[in-house]
């Protein structure tokens, strides 16, 4: 068994944070409640609910350390039909704070609710703030190989060497994992992660359940070992799960006993090497023509 360096608690995010020193937090990732009327959370007016989130927000820059990150994601309120960004409705609260937007990461996914007066949405947002202009960057650990690693310079004092890194290309601002029938590596512009659905190896009873290596490309590349990865709405785990994977120490706090508890068996299986996660990079299955998912049901074709 192996052991792991954890706080994992059923706690109001903001009673926890008051008990943590003023910059003893590496990096603080999350996907707070959407204010859309999970089990877990008390609809209100967007109004109300960014206003209730402000709180936890001063106390995130608070304890936040010189050279941390937040990485807060998040999706869209819907009133009536209409949609409403909460990245854009946070964003400018996290600047009063004095944090500084280094990406707006997309994340992509494949499945989801299917709308019927507007297009299906299949994406969340990752804001990742800093807390000063010197922070963790660790871009060797999320590098991708290059899609032409023979490229050299075409003038200038450096023609004819070679231009790329043999460690492989920056992703760039935002990233896609491979599509297997399309590319041989990540160079595209969208995290295209799977979400937690019932055919997910991660899955459990969590209706909007965070993927692990969403979490671990970001602990990756902006924390290092033994850094401290706080995740105030931490539900059934995940971000704790994808930080101890990862020899950091996790602090996480949920205010459902039962998503805490689920969380911990979670963690005692990563621990005894019986929990089963997506692997970091592995390649989004799609269905091969001849498969019978990706035919036009008998049905269909019949009723033409």
């Amino acid at each position: 068994m192996k052991s792991f360096n954890f706080t994992y608690l059923c706690k109001d995010a903001l009673e926890f944070c008051e008990t943590l020193k003023s910059g003893s937090v590496d990096l603080i990732i999350t996907s707070p409640p959407y204010n859309i009327g999970k089990e877990y959370e008390t609809k209100s007016s967007i109004e109300e609910y960014i206003m209730k989130m402000l709180p936890i927000l001063d106390e995130i820059a608070r304890i936040l350390s010189d050279k941390g990150s937040v990485c807060w994601q998040t999706g869209n309120y819907v009133e009536n039909g209409e949609v409403y960004p909460l990245d854009i409705y946070f964003y400018p609260y996290f600047k009063r704070l004095g944090l500084h937007l280094r990406n707006r990461i997309i994340w992509h996914f494949g499945h989801g609710l299917h709308c019927t007066k507007r297009f299906s949405g299949r994406y969340e947002t990752i804001l990742w703030f800093t807390k000063s202009n010197e922070y963790t960057f660790n871009l060797d650990d999320v590098r991708v190989p290059s899609k032409y690693p023979g490229k050299r310079y075409f003038k200038g004092k450096k023609k004819g060497e070679i231009s790329g890194n043999p460690k492989g290309k920056n992703p760039e601002d935002v990233w896609e994992m491979t599509l297997e029938r399309l590319y041989d590596d990540w160079d595209a512009q969208i995290w295209d992660i799977p979400n937690v659905k019932n055919n997910h190896p991660e899955k459990v009873e969590h209706p909007c359940q965070f993927p692990v290596e969403l979490a671990e490309r970001c602990i990756l590349a902006l924390t290092n070992d033994n850094d401290i990865i706080y995740d105030p709405f931490a539900g059934v785990g995940s971000s704790l799960i994808a930080a101890l994977k990862n020899n950091r120490c996790a602090y996480g706090t949920e205010l459902d006993q039962s998503y805490v508890d689920i969380g911990l068996e979670r963690i005692r299986k990563l621990s005894a090497g019986t929990l089963k996660t997506r692997p970091i990079y592995q390649k989004i299955w799609m269905p091969k023509p001849n498969d019978k998912v990706a035919q036009t049901p008998k049905e269909w074709r019949e009723a033409k």
